[in-house]
């Protein structure tokens, strides 16, 4: 089959690979009928992720038809449709229990190696390297899912492949990060990032009953589809981030910030941060938190910083402010389970459809390389990339 396959920093290829086999009664065969380029997709793609291997199969948002079924999976039968959560999940082990999904126990097939890095294992990924699980990713023509009879939301023929695909991370990360604000009626939340999560995030916040949202970023395209959802917007390549917030703001700052942006973040405005990017340059780190810093700093005394921006590494943050400031984070992978149902029944309500941040699409895998290139310079206004690997 073909897939999109990692060669290294800046090396994303369309190529052959073996296609996905049964290895575990409750595994299951998708083929897939829609997947995307995340913008987490791009952290591998610069090389800021570790543990990745040549020829690894990309992909965590995709969806598609049950082509096989293991034999202990009773839940899934051939022809389903189906979408694939990123996370992977037993079902059985306390923290599933628990419902905390991105959490599972058992999924990562290379705890031991996660466990090095972050003192425990979490949930293995789709396409997001070996310390992860190693898994194959869905950017691919099939994909294998572990623990199917769990890690699955079939979706009604009703609505299109786009409009539920991003079911598989985007949206429920969207809404999480949105929750974790434990938003109250009357609430101004700020939202670094104009990305696809940070779109979603906008309207999640505004669903969730936000009386206000404040979006940040510099591209023309994303600044303008945020105002499109009513929010009110900063370019941050102005420099004045700060000012522009509590100008908004009348100097109270917003209740609670969202950081959708992650380790790849740039700029800095205030000679705290730039102190900061100065300490960054010199260490061994990869991550750049200049958003996060930003984030910290903007946030009212007694709030709330939520970041679904996804860090792998070791990173300089501005805990002075954190800890002075009396802020609570909330983070962590999404706990997919938890909230794809019951977003899922939103869309059918018409209460939102998450196709609207699509812009580029093909049929092709072939033009997965060049379109990674696309999302990766945000040229020709690229806010999202949906792919059809079977046509």
């Amino acid at each position: 089959m073909k897939a999109l396959t990692w060669h290294g920093k800046g090396d994303i290829r369309c190529e052959a690979v073996p296609d996905p086999k049964i290895e575990h009664g409750r595994d299951a065969i998708i083929k897939v009928t829609a997947c995307a380029i995340c913008g987490s997709d791009l952290h591998l793609m610069g090389g800021f992720v570790p543990t990745m291997e040549s020829g690894d199969v990309l992909g965590h948002e995709c969806m598609g038809e049950v082509v096989e079924v293991g034999r202990e999976n009773s839940k899934l039968k051939v022809g389903d449709r189906v979408v694939v959560p990123f996370t992977i999940c037993c079902g059985e082990c306390r923290q599933c229990k628990w419902g905390n999904w991105s959490l599972c126990e058992r999924s990562n097939r290379n705890g031991k190696m996660q466990a090095e890095q972050f003192g425990y294992a979490t949930a293995g990924l789709f396409g997001y390297s070996h310390v992860t699980g190693g898994y194959a990713g869905g950017q691919a023509e099939y994909i294998r899912v572990p623990f199917a009879d769990v890690s699955h939301l079939k979706v009604p023929e009703s609505l299109t492949d786009e409009q539920v695909l991003f079911l598989s991370d985007i949206f429920p990360t969207a809404w999480m990060a949105a929750e974790n604000c434990e938003i109250k009626p009357g609430d101004t939340i700020a939202v670094w990032g104009c990305g696809p999560v940070g779109q979603l995030t906008i309207r999640s916040c505004f669903l969730q009953g936000a009386r206000r949202v404040i979006a940040i970023d510099t591209v023309p395209e994303r600044l303008a589809l945020a105002r499109e959802a009513g929010a009110e917007t900063i370019d941050y390549g102005e420099g004045k981030v700060q000012e522009n917030i509590l100008e908004l703001t009348k100097g109270l700052g917003p209740d609670a910030v969202i950081e959708a942006v992650g380790m790849e973040s740039h700029g800095a405005d205030t000679l705290a941060q730039s102190v900061t990017s100065n300490v960054m340059s010199h260490t061994i780190s990869m991550e750049r938190p200049f958003a996060l810093n930003q984030a910290i700093l903007a946030c009212r005394p007694g709030g709330i910083v939520s970041v679904p921006g996804v860090y792998v590494s070791f990173s300089p943050v501005a805990m002075g402010a954190f800890m002075n400031k009396a802020l609570t984070m909330k983070t962590g992978q999404t706990h997919m389970l938890r909230y794809m149902e019951p977003l899922l029944r939103r869309i059918e309500k018409g209460e939102i459809d998450p196709s609207f941040i699509i812009t580029h699409r093909s049929a092709s895998l072939e033009d997965g390389p060049e379109l990674y290139n696309t999302f990766r310079d945000k040229k020709d206004g690229c806010v999202k990339v949906v792919l059809r690997p079977n046509g």
